[in-house]
């Protein structure tokens, strides 16, 4: 299904849709994106294989393309695993609500934009909650509250002491579509490598805030550059292929039903479809 609307109206109606228990257990309601821990504990994994791979016990810092704050968390949860880590760099594009959250200590959502790095065009960071939760000392309470009012106004005053909990683990960077355009050519003209564009926003932002280079830097890459054609062609001149198991995709059916942003509308669609009316 589409709805109209951006990421953040849907991943609302997603919510309120598990927020109702019957319903949700009428259908098997599940979530694959990191609204589901269990899509957190996968990608914790890398996080130790990377570490692992450059050496046992040495601090490994990691640069993470991010919207949702699903695969920066990763991070978090595999240091608090006890993965030796040292700073998550938490880079965005020109949606930037956790680069000035990080910054500033105000969580305040704006208008997303669109960019050339779709899955980042995000102003509702859903793991960001909890970031919060871990920064708070775990206060549930005060958590539970403090995005209850953020819900009603859409902007957050992050306490002091929970804000320098953050910047003690997190630093952020913001990279528009002109910087990640010029990386995806630099990587590709000096490595011959090609990045997506999340990818490269994750690279353009590192450079940018000229880290240290006392530790090991990872660069996660998030997304395969044939998702995004158009945008690596223009870097680049090349249009990357598609892997061979997926190199008639774009000839196959595409099937696709547009519903109202309406939580209504989608509750209705989900139990037409599955025979739960």
């Amino acid at each position: 299904m589409a709805l109209d609307g951006t990421f953040d109206d849907t991943q609302s109606i997603v919510k309120e849709l598990f927020a109702d228990a019957a319903f949700a257990s009428k259908v098997s309601l599940t979530a694959v994106n990191s609204i589901n821990f269990a899509r957190i504990m996968a990608q914790c994994v890398y996080y130790f294989t990377a570490s692992l791979a450059l050496g046992h016990g040495q601090k490994v810092s990691f640069v993470v393309p991010t919207g949702n704050f699903g695969d920066v968390f990763a991070g978090e949860a595999a240091s608090r695993m006890g993965l030796p880590t040292g700073r998550l760099v938490v880079a965005t594009n020109a949606n930037d609500i956790l680069v000035r959250a990080l910054g500033t200590g105000v969580y305040s959502s704006e208008f997303a934009q669109a960019t050339l790095s779709p899955s980042m065009d995000i102003q509702v960071a859903s793991n960001f909650e909890r970031a919060l939760f871990e920064a708070s000392g775990r206060n549930d309470i005060w958590v539970s509250k403090a995005m209850q009012a953020f819900a009603q106004t859409r902007r957050l005053e992050i306490p002091a002491d929970v804000h320098g909990k953050l910047s003690e683990r997190y630093v952020a960077g913001a990279a528009n579509d002109q910087e990640t355009l010029s990386t995806i050519a630099q990587v590709y003209r000096e490595y011959g490598i090609i990045l997506d564009p999340h990818t490269a926003v994750g690279m353009a932002v590192a450079e940018k805030l000229a880290l240290p280079a006392s530790e090991p830097l990872v660069f996660l890459a998030t997304a395969h550059p044939a998702k995004f054609p158009d945008a690596v062609a223009r870097a680049t001149g090349v249009r990357p292929e598609l892997p061979p198991q997926l190199s008639d995709l774009l000839a196959r059916e595409e099937r696709c039903t547009r519903l109202a942003n309406s939580v209504s509308a989608v509750r209705e669609f989900i139990c037409r479809s599955t025979g739960a009316l």
